[in-house]
């Protein structure tokens, strides 16, 4: 069997599998048990954050033999085809490349047809925003008024580049970039799973450097996998990402804060020379910044664990 990197291997199967995105997994849940269920959903969000999944598993939950369930089985042959991507009743569609007015009216002349063996016809259109003015507006009428065996599952990183008539017609989800000690956890989930020794610093590093997605998170791990065997230190993350550990950053602040410019600059020059990434040094020498003011003014207010550097 071909190697199956961990993006895949450990994408969320179920709604309690899908990692801080409470407030969307509730109500999905509640939706199915309550057979409330909309006609529209529209996720929001950064990349690698679940859109998709959780599009996935709501197919899931709405086909599965046992369903309408929050819990499917995974087991039956519609979960299994769900999870494969070759079911006949879920149809993923990338709006990047079937983007044209041509796609949709393809799409709107096969929703009349009834679902193979599920419950539904699920319809799902990633990045949905690259469909063209064109497209957008023949999609509206049957967005509007589907057929009741079918559901869409739109997912976009851009709403904003969204038609406001598309906006109106879907229930909105927008789901969050994951924390950081939530990604963390994750990752040592997997580490465990696969025979890693993954040191708390270096998972910690991994999960800063994703920036909210678990799929990056899981991708780094992969990455640093091949690059240093089964035992992963911070040092490692730091070397093949070029981030700078929480202690550098530390210590660069509290040269600033103390006016110490000059040791300041030399500390900045030598992160430069050994080829570390300046944007992301700003940007987390400015995140530091911020959980030093928000833990003066209310320790606990701070959604991960504060770190020892932020502490002292």
């Amino acid at each position: 069997m071909s190697y199956e990197v961990f993006a895949r291997k450990y994408r969320p199967q179920t709604f309690d599998d899908i990692v801080g995105q409470t407030h969307v997994t509730r109500t999905l849940k509640n939706a199915v048990e309550q057979n409330r269920l909309a006609h529209a959903y529209l996720f929001v969000g950064p990349r690698g954050t679940g859109k998709t999944s959780t599009a996935r598993i709501l197919a899931k939950a709405l086909n599965c033999i046992h369903g309408p369930t929050v819990r499917p089985c995974g087991k039956c042959d519609n979960c299994r085809e769900i999870a494969g991507g070759n079911s006949l009743d879920v149809i993923e569609l990338d709006a990047a490349s079937n983007r044209g007015i041509d796609d949709v009216r393809e799409l709107r002349d096969n929703v009349r047809y009834v679902p193979a063996k599920g419950r539904f016809k699920i319809y799902i259109i990633d990045e949905v925003h690259m469909l063209t003015k064109e497209a957008a507006n023949a999609l509206l009428k049957t967005l509007e008024e589907p057929p009741k065996h079918v559901i869409f599952c739109l997912a976009t990183t851009e709403p904003e580049k969204l038609p406001i008539t598309i906006l109106s017609r879907c229930q909105r989800f927008d789901l969050h970039r994951i924390a950081t000690n939530l990604i963390a956890q994750q990752l040592h989930s997997i580490a465990t799973k696969e025979k890693l020794t993954l040191a708390a610093a270096a998972a910690h590093a991994i999960a800063r450097g994703a920036e909210g997605g678990m799929r990056d998170a899981e991708s780094m791990l992969d990455q640093l996998v091949a690059f240093c065997g089964e035992k992963i230190e911070e040092a490692d993350v730091l070397n093949v990402f070029g981030f700078t550990s929480q202690q550098m950053v530390a210590d660069f602040v509290g040269r600033i804060l103390r006016g110490e410019t000059a040791d300041a600059l030399a500390l900045l020059h030598e992160q430069c020379e050994a080829g570390k990434d300046m944007m992301k040094l700003m940007s987390d020498t400015i995140a530091y910044l911020r959980d030093l003011l928000v833990f003066k003014v209310k320790p606990d207010a701070l959604s991960d664990e504060p770190s020892t550097e932020t502490r002292a």
